[in-house]
């Protein structure tokens, strides 16, 4: 059975049982506080579970791209090393919200596995909660009581709180898990060792497949626990596992979920793949594969490697492929580009976005591979440099901090120092590195630490009904707040019954503006500085003090947004829409939305293109959107549109973005513009009044990013603009043609300033010709140290250049104040160097203490810069005591 075949078989099954099939939500989690990335089937029905939205149907089963690389569910250090460990992988699950329980659950994944995928009964082991006095949680005997007459007590093993209880966080849904393993050893192996004895030993060949996990609980910030109004469950089966136990191979690796790019990385290398856990080229071969499945649906979902949160971590990621390649399979070129179109259409019927964006995928990687590459380059060079400065001095170790700055500056990963290091017979200092590694993940920590307080419920609400496309203030109610401690200070978050806020999506930041409530014959106001997110609870943050008083008795509210800072936000939201209509007009239709920030001040676009967007196509797409604003298009909007219609409509969607069955289609001009949208409009293009870009360039391989100001911030810049050139005329005597005059006055500049080039030339050999007269010897080499006059630290680090081509054996200190900032250079020759041990970076930091600065260099030549003019002297008389 193919892995395709596996997965439709799920599928197909859960749909028999009356479950509706959904789409896997894009990798990068979206409107989630508390997760980078989707790590779990169920990241996606969250809010489901919290009852904070309404699910799709009762009964829903799926198959989610899940990446586990950060936070607690890290696997990435464990990849390639074992068989069964990735950084992506599918989660095959079936979900039930307050519908079927333990009892279907059970008996379908029993079925599936036994009677559809055939796996053998006397191998599988199944597992439940034994209990948690702590939680004051008990045995699970209704599981155990299901699973007695359909495996026997022998094949049921009791878990722990680690084992068999799930959470979802430190705070939320939880429940007792009942876990399937599969014992996939040879039969002489479990002849002489049953499997039941190794559930949950990290043993390769005995693992868990499917965790069936029974939501009872709700977990609150003080650690308690609550009953969940109605009992859900969530399950989640291993798909690459479950293809290995199916296809009856003892490593994830041999399936056909990976063979495909493995065998395309064996013909690029030229080495054969040979499946030990212990070759090093096996090893990487596995990295390889299992890395760029996570790179490339990565950026197939709007991701891109950056140095910031999710981007770093793909860049991490592609960077430990690549390094493997580089260092075990002779990769000096890019090679990761190149398996990029097996896997795309591998993939292509379960997840068409990575097939729909191959070219643009394979170019992001092949850029990054490229400079990474590069990166590995200096590494290398910097790193041959410590090591030989280390043999000099008879050392036999790398300090740790060393291995962490070319780790976290340089991108150089520590395994591959200490590889390089023992190969010249040293060594790394780890607990040195691992210390200066953790001192920066507590810094991190510190930067991002909060205390989240418990929800305090006030009303019962099914959901939160935003009127803000319609309306700017509006009578609610509040459903509950909490309490929350962070970098800001103190913050009260409140979730209102119905709310005209839109809270920040899809590039369109959250509304801002105040809570009315009337306590006796006052009217108190709560300032909203912010409205966000979390999943699809919309929620309404205020800076203001002590709020648990006002919160408590008082419910009524009148929710009145800024309307005047919402409309400049209309304003460049819809200019957003027309920009993106008028770059695949003119770019073309490979132009495709990768981000953007939607504020009241300016506008932000980032899209898909691999070149510079050239003056003349600015001015064409201006032109084009400013004509769109000048007709006036009115605002075609339409609400609960099937998925599929919209489609049809010409519709575009953004890549790395969750549908569902019914969408909100934003039109201006069908023949133009139809997107899907959330956010807020103006109701015709004529509002936006004028459109006008401040700056094009570049945000990272592929991606471009384009500013601009609508309205009244475009007229304000306009006539910004008109006050300098009118300035720009009074200085150059109101000149008929601007330019020209400008043009003259650079030509004027360019002539007198090779004049004083030729000038300061001819100065500075006189300097050198001056110098050369007062060469002294000391102890069999020449030395020189004097002040002198120079226009510039270029100019003396030049003339010592030139003096030690004229002089082989010369030391020299010179000195010399430039405009104000004393800089000395000094220079020393080899014979210093080696006899005496000399070193000139060591030397003119000496020297640098009397001028109150600081500086360094190679042993033969080094510069210093300070901020006492009048400690020159004294310098140079220290310099002359130390080269006597």
């Amino acid at each position: 059975m193919t892995s395709s075949e596996i997965r439709q078989h799920f599928l197909d099954f859960f749909q028999s049982k009356n479950h509706l099939i959904v789409q896997s939500a894009p990798l990068v989690a979206k409107n989630d506080p508390t997760l980078m990335f989707n790590n779990s089937g169920m990241a996606q029905f969250k809010d489901f579970f919290l009852g904070n939205g309404t699910p799709p149907a009762k009964r829903v089963a799926d198959t989610q791209k899940c990446l586990r690389v950060s936070g607690k569910h890290n696997d990435l250090e464990d990849v390639g090393f074992d068989t069964y460990h990735h950084t992506m992988f599918e989660m095959l699950g079936n979900w039930s919200f307050g519908d079927y329980f333990k009892k279907e659950a059970i008996t379908w994944a029993w079925e599936l596995l036994t009677e559809v995928y055939k796996l053998p009964k006397d191998r599988l082991y199944v597992s439940v909660f034994e209990g948690d006095t702590k939680d004051n949680v008990p045995f699970d005997q209704e599981a155990w009581d299901l699973w007695k007459p359909i495996v026997g007590e022998d094949r049921i093993i009791l878990g722990n709180k680690k084992d068999n209880f799930w959470e979802m966080g430190d705070t939320g849904p939880c429940g007792p898990c009942s876990e399937i393993h599969v014992d996939l050893r040879p039969q002489s192996e479990v002849d002489q060792k049953p499997g039941k004895e190794l559930v949950n030993a990290d043993h390769p060949q005995v693992v868990e497949i499917w965790n069936l996990v029974f939501m009872q609980f709700n977990r609150k910030a003080d650690g308690s626990l609550d009953p969940l109004p109605a009992r859900h469950v969530d399950t989640g089966m291993g798909f690459e596992r479950l293809c290995m136990a199916i296809q009856g191979k003892l490593s994830n690796y041999d399936t056909d979920v990976f063979t495909h790019t493995i065998k395309v990385i064996e013909e690029l290398s030229g080495i054969s793949y040979k499946g030990s856990q212990r070759d090093y080229p096996d090893v990487a071969m596995r990295v390889i594969a299992d890395h760029i499945r996570a790179v490339s649906f990565a950026i197939a979902d709007g991701l891109v490697p950056s140095n910031a949160r999710a981007g770093y971590v793909i860049r991490r990621i592609l960077r430990r492929a690549v390094r493997y390649g580089y260092s075990y399979l002779g990769f000096t070129e890019p090679f990761l580009t190149k398996l990029v179109p097996t896997l795309a259409m591998q993939f292509a019927d379960v997840f068409p976005e990575l097939n729909a964006q191959r070219d643009f995928v394979a170019t992001v990687i092949r850029e990054e591979e490229a400079s990474f590459l590069r990166t590995l380059e200096n590494g290398l060079k910097l790193l041959d440099k410590i090591t030989s400065d280390l043999a000099q001095s008879g050392g036999k170790e790398i300090d740790g901090e060393t291995v962490f700055e070319l780790n976290d500056t340089f991108g150089f990963p520590s395994d591959l120092t200490a590889l390089i290091a023992r190969e010249k017979g040293l060594s790394i200092d780890e607990a040195g590195f691992q210390k200066a590694l953790q001192q920066q993940k507590e810094r991190s920590r510190k930067d991002a630490s909060s205390a989240t307080g418990d929800w305090t419920e006030l009303t019962d609400i099914d959901g939160v009904e935003f009127v803000g496309y319609d309306q700017t203030e509006a009578e609610a109610r509040i459903a509950k707040y909490r309490k929350v401690q962070n970098k800001q200070g103190t913050q009260y978050q409140i979730v209102l019954d119905r709310t005209p806020f839109y809270a920040e999506s899809g590039g369109q930041i959250g509304d801002t503006g105040s809570l009315e409530l009337r306590v006796g014959d006052e009217t108190v106001l709560i300032r909203i500085a912010d409205t966000k997110k979390e999943n699809d609870l919309i929620i309404h943050i205020s800076n203001d003090k002590n709020l648990e008083e006002v919160l408590d008795h008082h419910t009524a509210v009148l929710a009145k947004i800024d309307t005047h800072r919402r409309i400049a936000i209309e304003d460049n939201h819809s200019a957003t829409h027309l920009l993106h209509a008028a770059l695949r007009q003119v770019l073309g239709k490979h132009v495709g939305q990768k981000g953007s920030y939607v504020g009241p001040d300016a506008l932000r676009f980032d899209f898909s293109h691999f070149a510079k967007v050239t003056d003349d196509e600015l001015a064409e797409v201006e032109r084009i959107v400013n004509d769109k604003i000048r007709e006036n298009i009115p605002l075609n909007e339409r609400r609960n549109v099937p998925i599929d219609e919209a489609r049809n409509l010409g519709a575009m969607a953004l890549f790395g973005e969750k549908y569902g069955d019914f969408v909100r289609v934003i039109t201006f001009d069908p023949n133009y513009s139809v997107e899907l949208c959330g956010g807020t409009h103006v109701p015709a293009t004529g509002q936006i009044g004028l459109f006008k870009f401040t700056s094009e360039g570049s945000v990272s391989t592929g991606i471009r990013r384009i500013e601009a100001v609508t309205a009244e911030k475009a007229l304000a810049l306009l006539n910004e603009q008109q006050a300098t050139l009118d300035q720009l005329k009074e200085l150059l005597k109101a000149p008929k043609d601007v330019l020209k005059a400008v043009q003259n006055l650079m030509d004027e500049r360019h002539q007198l300033q090779k004049k004083i080039d030729v000038l300061e030339a001819e100065k500075l050999q006189k300097v050198k010709a001056d110098l050369l007269t007062k060469v002294y010897s000391a102890n069999g080499h020449f030395v020189i140290v004097e002040r002198i006059e120079v226009p510039s630290a270029d100019a003396l680090k030049q003339l010592a250049y030139d003096l030690k081509a004229k002089l082989d054996n010369l030391a020299l200190v010179l000195g010399s104040d430039i405009n104000g900032k004393p800089q000395l250079a000094v220079m020393l020759p080899d014979e210093l160097i080696k006899t005496k041990n000399l070193h000139a970076g060591t030397l003119v930091k000496e020297l640098a203490k009397e001028i109150r600065g600081g500086g360094g260099g190679q042993p033969f030549f080094a510069t210093a810069g300070g901020t006492d003019a009048t400690g020159l002297d004294r310098a140079l008389a220290k310099g002359r005591e130390l080269l006597q």
